[in-house]
């Protein structure tokens, strides 16, 4: 019999999907080069580059889910794809079941009882007791039982990855006590049911009631900031001011990066951010200023400026040491040490560049670090400078009214004292292993010594200053050096002399502390020095520890990514940063920060002053606007500053 025009227009939507499904295999939905499922643990993507996937079904719950993005660990994996199929029960059925439950437990609690298994028969009564309040709650319409499927595809590229990435994503859902299962020998209707087809074969299902069903939604909130801290700018969804504290005890630690294309307003940002926290809050900052951009700034906040170049009568002395304050953990009392081993590490490390030289020069090796460090070593011994913090004082024996006169801190080794250590030390070699490598040294390092009038001397000495607790604004101007390596060098040796002078005088009790922020400007030309990275990551890992802020300002994310030994810098850094963008960048952000296309797009586009602020979990749509009268020291265009003096 045949169907007239009017019996084929009459044919329902699902009627139509059935026709368009029949016939269909798994291969034509997917693409042209279809999807090899002959094996049980896991699918074949067949195209111009084969893919590898595997899926997954969720298995076991948190007895109560009440905390907020049960999922958020999986939906934010990476290369992954989560389906989630939920249908509400009908009440009657609810109620059915609920009474099913609650007779069992009633059975078992009673056995229980019997035997006299009280720990048992408390633990069954608590979980009736659950039970009946929620049939009462579902009885007077307030609650709602739902089934809900949960399945989960992630890929990789190769299958040593795909293993790497299944056994990490368990691990992450272990820690909210979820657990996950692979599809095994169903992993084609697994891969189907996680299609935008609505069609759930695998039917893995979980009971939830309203509140526990609100869990697996992955809610975000444009809203961010703390109940007090600095303005830092305007939420443009909201239009609401974000406050800011850098200190906060909601943050895992204080550090921040700031990456952003030249011109897209870093340097305002982070004055602004400095101005305002010195004001507002009182916080100390510190610029390691390869610019010299932070001038005024330091000027306007009645701060101090060092300039350090090849002209100036600055010393800044990379041996230099001071006493710390740490908390014993057993008795909880605060008492004075002198790491001196730690000193030496750091000062071989800093040595250690200079030898490498711009080239970074692979005539340095092993057995040059090991010869630097035993000199270095020696010169802290040879003034008898050990782990007791009074062997860094001179002994006094003068006395005054019957006290000791106030206590001298002895005269440091200097670059000068261990180059003439490694003079002679090489004049007393027999050992030919060492030979070339004492040889080597004197020739490179002469252009660090003052008495060889050395160009790049301006480090060998003993300091010329000391940094004045309570300034609320500490400018290191290196902008005069060299860039290529003077500058790098620079970086690498003054955090060393930070971490002395500034960072460690701050007491570990945080009651007793200061807030202090150290702020690294185009921290970008420390990456091609692995003991500066090296540093930067010690710091960056150290400084909440003691109540200090770690602040990079870089142009390029890239150069991070890339590196694997600065990633350290970026996982040690609750707060981040992200301004107008180059297009090249936007790929690496988006896979390591999990951003979304519009997030992604929004930061190609934005204007100057506009960003993502990423705090913790919490991410918002910011725009920084300097007021009138910050703008006078802030600004950082030199046409807009041109305008003004012509003004």
């Amino acid at each position: 019999m045949k169907k007239n025009k009017k019996q084929e227009e009459k044919k329902s939507p699902e009627e139509t999907k059935d026709n368009f499904l029949q016939g269909q295999t798994i291969k034509d939905l997917i693409a042209p080069s279809g999807v090899d499922v002959s094996n049980i643990d896991h699918l074949e993507i067949i195209s111009n580059t084969k893919r590898y996937a595997r899926s997954f079904f969720v298995s076991t719950l948190p007895r109560m889910c009440t905390f907020p993005e049960l999922f958020r660990d999986m939906y934010l994996f990476g290369d992954i794809n989560t389906s989630i199929y939920i249908n509400p029960i009908k009440e009657e059925r609810s109620q059915n079941e609920l009474n099913r439950v609650i007779n069992e437990l009633e059975t078992e609690r009673i056995v229980a009882m019997d035997k006299g298994n009280i720990n048992r028969e408390s633990t069954i009564s608590q979980k009736r007791y659950e039970a009946e309040q929620l049939r009462d709650e579902i009885a007077a319409g307030f609650n709602k039982l739902y089934e809900a499927s949960i399945v989960s595809t992630v890929f990789a590229y190769n299958l040593a990855d795909l293993d790497r990435f299944s056994k990490m994503l368990a691990t992450e859902m272990s820690k909210t006590l979820v657990g996950i299962k692979t599809a095994w020998g169903i992993q084609e209707e697994a891969f189907q049911s996680n299609l935008p087809l609505m069609d759930d074969q695998i039917q893995k299902v979980h009971t939830f009631d309203r509140n526990s069903m609100g869990t697996v939604f992955p809610f975000t909130t444009s809203e961010i900031g703390h109940p007090f801290g600095v303005p830092l700018g305007f939420n443009k969804q909201t239009g609401t001011p974000i406050l800011f504290d850098n200190f906060h005890s909601s943050l895992t630690n204080y550090n921040m990066v700031i990456f952003a294309k030249s011109g897209a307003g870093k340097s305002v940002t982070m004055k602004t951010l400095v101005s305002r926290s010195s004001v507002l809050m009182g916080i100390e900052s510190l610029a390691l200023d390869a610019e010299g951009e932070y001038t005024v700034v330091a000027e306007s906040l009645g701060g101090i400026n060092v300039v350090i170049s090849p002209t100036s009568k600055t010393v800044i002395n990379i041996f230099d040491i001071e006493t710390e304050t740490i908390k014993d953990e057993i008795t909880g009392k605060e008492r004075m040490i002198l790491g001196i081993e730690n000193k030496v590490e750091d000062v071989t490390q800093g040595l250690l560049t200079m030898a490498k030289g711009s080239t970074r020069s692979s005539e340095v090796n092993e057995l040059t670090k090991q010869i630097i460090a035993e000199s270095v070593a020696e010169e802290y011994a040879a003034l008898g400078i050990t782990s007791n913090p009074n062997s860094l004082y001179q002994k006094n024996d003068s006395l005054s009214n019957g006290n000791l006169l106030t206590r001298r801190k002895k005269n440091m080794p200097t670059i000068g004292s261990w180059y003439r250590r490694i003079q002679a030390k090489a004049q007393e070699n027999e050992n030919p292993d060492y030979q070339y490598h004492y040889s080597y040294l004197l020739k490179v390092m002469k252009q660090y010594i003052r008495e060889y009038d050395g160009q790049m001397a301006y480090f060998d000495g003993q300091s010329t200053f000391d940094l004045l607790d309570g300034a609320p604004f500490i400018n290191l101007d290196i902008s005069q050096l060299e860039e290529r390596f003077a500058r790098p060098l620079a970086q690498q040796i003054l955090l060393s002399w930070i971490w002395e002078k500034f960072v460690k005088k701050n007491s570990e009790d945080k009651n007793k502390a200061s807030r202090k922020r150290v702020l690294v400007d185009e921290a970008w030309m420390l990456l091609p020095y692995p003991e500066a990275v090296d540093f930067l990551n010690k710091m960056a890992r150290r400084a909440r520890k003691r109540n200090v802020s770690l602040a990079i300002i870089s142009q390029r994310f890239q150069d991070f990514y890339e590196k694997q030994e600065a990633q350290a810098v970026l996982t040690s850094s609750d707060t981040k940063l992200f301004l107008a963008q180059d297009k090249s960048e936007i790929a690496y952000l988006k896979e390591v920060f999990k951003l979304s296309e519009g997030e992604a797009n929004f930061l190609v586009t934005c204007q100057r002053g506009e960003g993502l602020l990423k705090v913790g979990s919490d991410t918002a749509i910011l725009k920084i606007v300097p007021t009138k009268k910050e703008f006078e020291f802030v600004e950082t265009n030199l046409n807009q500053l041109a305008k003004k003096k012509m003004n």
